[in-house]
């Protein structure tokens, strides 16, 4: 039987603290805070999925940029971002499965 891809369970820690920023920012209504998180954790991903997944992806997850927002809706503003990170990790998350 093989060993499921390391990358597999980092994505899915790292989508469960992604969520858990939002969260708590959502709750707090401090989306300055919320925001800084967020960098400071893609910064941080970014090195891991270097180390587990290959800095091929480390590349294609660091290039991901959120779009201009135009709502003056901080909260929103950071909810598209979170959502950017949460579906590309996904796509890596479901391609790993995939090839075992």
């Amino acid at each position: 039987m093989t060993q499921p891809h390391p990358g597999i369970a980092l994505i899915d820690t790292q989508l469960k603290h992604l969520s858990a920023i939002y969260k708590e920012a959502e709750q707090s209504l401090n989306t300055a805070l919320g925001t800084d998180r967020v960098r400071k954790w893609k910064t941080q991903l970014e090195s891991l999925l270097a180390q587990a997944v290959g800095p091929e992806e480390a590349k294609l997850f660091a290039a991901k940029k959120p779009g201009p927002s135009f709502t003056q809706d901080l909260l929103e503003e950071l909810s598209d971002e979170v959502e950017l990170y949460r579906s590309h990790l996904a796509a890596v998350l479901a391609r790993l499965k995939k090839s075992g």
